[in-house]
């Protein structure tokens, strides 16, 4: 009797829970594995196009024997740029400042405005026209300004940051504001909520995936907006620093400075990602699902 219950026992399928652990290693692996070759197939081609471009570029002007003042190599901005680092980045600091507080500005600014034109129709009507036209006018011809009237301190560039890169992130989210399913909103109403419920729990949230594209474009801006308002008239930052070795036929350091301020854009633009993964991860496990 023993020794049938023995053999019995012996042969019990495994339960669900068992299976699941001991495939459990299997899927991390799976996971990780299709993580990694997703990031290979994303960043591969762009290091690939980078090496090649660069390497191109190394044979020319060795090949051509160009002058550094016009043309300097990529090895040359790189030993240069990094001869003058501390230079460099006593001049990045200042621009990343700029940048922030600028690009904070034109977040409030930007979420102010995308409201008061989704809560009132006389708003949208009135505002709209006029967001498109301060697009309209020349941020080349505004900068001096700003450095006219507000002088060479911190204020004139925040300001030209907080124009340049305002109207994307305003105009994302009133889009996504009426990307609203009307279904939802009727569902909510008919419930009793009040307009200011149905945009919590149902307008905001479908806003979020338009803001986030946005967002991406904005932080990019914010970058050249601050270069160029620092390349007008400033005591330090990337684009006074780009200005004065233009001026001493550094050209090697100023692609130097250049190239710090892709790096900077490239990993402002990546952080945005990180933060959409954070504020709204349904959005992504929606695209996956659907691929």
């Amino acid at each position: 009797m023993a020794a049938a219950t023995v053999t019995e026992m012996a042969v019990l399928p495994p339960t669900i829970e068992e299976v699941q652990d001991a495939a459990g290693p299997r899927r991390r692996r799976g996971k990780g594995q299709r993580a990694a070759s997703r990031t290979l197939e994303t960043v591969g081609p762009v290091l690939l196009l980078l090496v090649v471009a660069t390497v191109v570029m190394q044979a020319v002007v060795d090949q051509g024997n160009i002058r550094p003042e016009v043309l300097p190599s990529p090895s040359r901005v790189i030993r240069s740029g990094w001869a003058a680092r501390e230079a460099i980045w006593q001049n990045t600091v200042p621009t990343l400042q700029v940048t922030a507080i600028g690009f904070a500005v034109s977040l409030v600014v930007g979420w102010l405005l995308a409201i008061i034109v989704d809560f009132s129709r006389f708003a949208r009507r009135a505002l709209t026209p006029i967001l498109v036209a301060s697009q309209t006018v020349p941020i080349i011809a505004v900068a001096p300004l700003m450095i006219i009237w507000f002088g060479f301190g911190l204020l004139p560039k925040v300001i030209v940051v907080a124009l340049v890169t305002f109207f994307p992130v305003t105009i994302g989210l009133i889009e996504g504001f009426d990307s609203t399913p009307k279904e939802a909103s009727s569902l909510l109403a008919s419930m009793g909520a009040g307009k200011w419920r149905t945009f919590r729990y149902v307008r905001l949230p479908s806003a979020m995936p338009s803001f986030f594209t946005s967002l991406r474009i904005g932080i990019t801006y914010a970058v050249t907006g601050a270069i160029f308002a620092e390349y007008v008239g400033a005591k330090y930052g990337l684009g006074i620093y780009m200005s004065m070795q233009k001026n001493s036929f550094r050209t090697d350091l100023v692609l130097a400075a250049v190239l710090v301020t892709s790096l900077i854009s490239i990993l402002l633009f990546l952080s945005t990602y990180l933060l959409q993964r954070l504020v709204i991860p349904w959005y992504g496990q929606e695209k996956r699902s659907q691929t």
